[in-house]
């Protein structure tokens, strides 16, 4: 007979995984006695998401948005609420209160509102009912708080939470959006700057208990930047702690990698990228080093395209440099290839490499067989002279079995679908709106080594925002992006935030191992 406690070691290990997204079950005794487990995949259980406090403008409006595509999640009902954290102080990496721009405290006026914001503090925001049907919220000025979110149960299973941010004039103006991240121990985000044109601040919000200590690290073309300030940063618990990058250093750098790492804890981590000339967007993390990286959502009207790239590891890079368009792979001309020395930032100036076609960026090892891992994201301009508006893509894994973009309106939403390898088929579910509206599903077919760029379908009789759901029916692996434009005073407000995999499902091994061996 078997034992209890072994049943229990299984039944113990798919839950762990299924809420953590991690697991490993090991029988003891000789490894002859065991037959190998298989892998199953079981629909997540619990989901963590981090939204960083929106910005330092009173013009500020910010719409957060909230879905759960309709899956395969469990029985019970489940909830996914946003919940604010205590307002934010604006440090310089030693914990010092840095004010406003100019160094002074908030007026009489500011802290009255930053009162009322504490009284709302532990109250959801976005709460989600349903799956496939979004919900909206949205506040307003400086200090809107960070938000720290859970989704339980049936909405657990790819829960995608955006917030959107519109500064219509000032400082910091432009359509600032950011995807609301998955906690994590590390991050990188090439496209940074310490330029005194520059004002960026790194974005770090803890979901848990207890403090977590974190560490930022600067490279610059010539290597790492100098910094005593960029360690050990306590980030309370439940709270946003945003840091001014150019505090870290005295040395003025145009392109900057920067790298969060936590010593204790977990962190959700986002840079706010603010340029005097070009406006503000947020710049979300690269995904992991590795050595072919995808950049898909290059509007067709850019105006100048810059690329920035990293190599941490020991080895330099050196990598060709492909952009992926409506026909085909093309070389840019001047621009075939990029070498990154190791720990080093790189970058070249693409200017307007779309040609008025969108597309994607593709780097790839320029020898076969030699892929040295690297991190990179794209800085992309529209416009020019006092109506240019920025945006940054950061590379991206495919969108895989499912991926979500969760603000979309009735126009204003490009949805680019590419695909560097094979050609490949998608599903596109456009859910029901936020205030009515029937969802609408279209499938495309993404040629090999081409990007497709289309206006996407919108749900029929649509009430409010919508989510745009992406999944991969057949073929190879596809990048996607959608890119949300507003025009505001003539100028072509935009941000772009990728697509990759939800990960609203884990593997865990399933209980076919001889654990007979386990006995009472």
């Amino acid at each position: 007979m078997k034992s209890t406690s072994s049943l229990s070691l299984i039944a113990g290990t798919v839950a762990l995984a299924a809420v953590t997204g991690f697991a490993v079950l090991t029988a003891p005794g000789d490894g002859d006695t065991a037959k190998a487990a298989t892998a199953a995949r079981l629909p997540v259980e619990r989901s963590t998401l981090l939204c960083p406090a929106p910005g330092l403008s009173e013009l500020s409006e910010t719409t957060y948005t909230s879905f759960t595509p309709v899956g395969d999640g469990t029985g019970e009902a489940g909830t996914a609420e946003l919940v604010p954290t205590a307002p934010s102080e604006i440090t310089d990496g030693e914990g010092e209160d840095k004010g406003d721009k100019d160094g002074k405290k908030k007026d009489d006026k500011k802290d009255d509102k930053k009162d009322d914001k504490k009284a709302d503090a532990g109250k959801p925001v976005a709460a989600l009912k349903e799956p496939g049907k979004p919900a909206v919220a949205e506040e307003s000025g400086a200090d809107t708080p960070a938000l720290v979110g859970t989704a339980t149960g049936r909405l657990a299973p790819g829960w995608t939470a955006q917030q959107t941010t519109m500064v219509e004039a000032g400082e910091g103006r432009g359509l600032l959006g950011v995807s609301c991240t998955v906690p994590d121990t590390d991050f990188w985000f090439p496209a940074a700057s310490t330029a005194k044109s520059r004002q960026d601040y790194v974005h770090l919000t803890n979901p848990d208990d207890t403090a977590a200590v974190a560490d930022i690290e600067l490279y610059g073309p010539k290597g790492s930047l100098k910094s005593e300030v960029g360690e050990g940063i306590t980030v309370p618990a439940r709270s946003n702690v945003p840091v001014l990058i150019s505090t870290l250093t005295s040395e003025a750098v145009d392109d900057v990698t920067v790298h969060v790492t936590t010593r204790t804890g977990r962190v959700g981590a986002a840079v706010r990228a603010a340029d005097d000339k070009a406006g503000s967007d947020w710049l979300a993390a690269s995904t992991a080093p590795t050595g072919t990286l995808v950049m898909p959502g290059i509007p067709d009207d850019v105006t100048s395209v810059r690329l920035v790239a990293f190599a941490p590891g020991d080895d330099d890079a050196d990598l060709k440099v492909k952009l992926l368009g409506k026909t085909g792979a093309i070389t840019p001309a001047g621009n075939d290839g990029l070498h990154v020395k190791s720990q080093m930032t790189a970058s070249i100036d693409l200017k307007d490499l779309t040609k008025g076609e969108p597309g994607s960026l593709l780097l790839t090892p320029e020898k076969d067989g030699k892929a040295t891992p690297v991190v990179a994201a794209l800085r992309v301009v529209r416009g020019s002279g006092d109506k240019q508006e920025v945006a940054y893509i950061p590379a991206t894994g495919p969108a895989g079995a499912r991926a979500t973009a969760a603000d979309n309106r009735s126009e204003g939403s490009v949805l680019s679908l590419t695909a560097p390898g094979a050609a490949a088929t998608v599903k596109v579910t456009a859910s029901a709106g936020s205030g009515g509206g029937e969802k609408v599903v279209k499938k495309y077919t993404v040629k090999g080594s081409t990007t497709l760029a289309v206006v996407p379908p919108v749900p029929s009789g649509l009430k409010g925002g919508y989510a745009l759901t992406v999944e991969t029916e057949s073929g190879g692996p596809v990048h996607a992006a959608r890119t949300l434009t507003v025009t505001q005073g003539g100028i072509k407000m935009f941000t772009v935030q990728t697509l990759p995999d939800d990960g609203g499902t884990v593997e865990v091994p399933e209980a076919v191992q001889d654990l007979s061996v386990l006995r009472d």
